[in-house]
């Protein structure tokens, strides 16, 4: 008969360490996104990855009580790098403007998803960029959205499936109609769905933000669009003046300022309003201080 071999038993506890501590090692600790900061608009600018290639950004505002604010004003389209016949955006044509809404104590955000044309996976993208500026930087639950010109399809795709995360919505010659613009039929559209023309036009209730409108006029989402009645690339009526009468007639709250004689184009008249800024303060309803002139 073999002798009997006396067992040094491990104590639970102990494997339970031990089986923690391999499992630390395998999994690998969540870092932080890389970030660089520089200077825009003379206000401190942070960049950041979003997801892969996606890159996001945020103004913060130089007044000392800046840390215990956090409205803001998230900007369409964003194209962090130049985009060839598009070039960089936002661009110093929002000089007058962001100044002044940083000196109020805004936050200005964007996003980069390319020429997506409000499409599925920029929505998505969307998404996350807003859950991550909330929580990194503590911005608001509502900020005011300001579209121009093509990124009214990507706003206006995105808040039109959130509207209980927007204050107001503000428009610069927006697109809002991919009918006018780029098309139903148009190549660019379908890459940027990665449908067939026959699909999008029987999708058109998913892509096309004037069809899509009711959440918004329930959740009582103010909008105003400033428009030229010279716009040659984006058609004052079949964009703004359709979006705003189908508005309306869901009960919701639209008004637009007609630039007349002035058509697609980064001038004074769209970028120094005074009733934009006035607008997009009344419901970013910052601390009160002397705006400049």
């Amino acid at each position: 008969m073999l002798p009997k071999c006396r067992t040094n038993r491990v104590p639970s506890a102990v494997l339970f360490r031990f089986s923690l501590q391999v499992v630390l090692l395998i999994v690998p600790q969540r870092t932080a996104l890389a970030q660089t900061t520089s200077t825009d608009y003379n206000a401190t600018r942070v960049d950041f990855s979003v997801s892969g290639a996606v890159g996001g950004f945020v103004i913060k505002p130089n007044r000392p009580d800046a840390e215990n604010l956090r409205p803001w004003v998230w900007y369409a389209p964003t194209f962090v790098k130049a985009t060839p016949g598009i070039g960089k955006y936002p661009n110093a044509s929002l000089e007058w403007l962001f100044t002044r809404l940083l000196d109020r104590g805004i936050w200005i955000g964007g996003v980069d998803v390319g020429e997506s044309y409000g499409n599925f996976r920029g929505r998505k993208e969307y998404t996350r960029f807003y859950k991550y500026v909330r929580k990194r930087f503590g911005l608001s639950r509502r900020p005011c959205l300001l579209a121009q010109s093509r990124g009214g399809l990507m706003l206006y795709n995105w808040v039109v499936e959130n509207s209980l995360h927007a204050a107001c919505i503000a428009g610069i010659y927006p697109v809002t109609n991919v009918e006018s613009w780029p098309g139903l039929g148009s190549k660019e559209l379908e890459q940027a769905y990665r449908m067939s023309a026959a699909q999008l036009q029987k999708n058109q209730r998913r892509i096309n933000p004037v069809d899509r409108l009711s959440a918004l006029a329930r959740n009582n989402v103010p909008i105003l669009h400033l428009h030229g009645d010279a716009d040659k690339v984006v058609s004052l009526q079949q964009n703004t003046i359709e979006l705003v009468t189908r508005y309306r007639a869901l009960g919701g709250k639209a008004d637009v300022e007609f630039i007349h004689g002035k058509g697609h184009e980064e001038v004074p008249e769209f970028f120094q309003s005074e009733r934009l800024l006035d607008f997009l303060l009344k419901f970013l309803n910052p601390a009160p201080q002397a705006r400049r002139r």
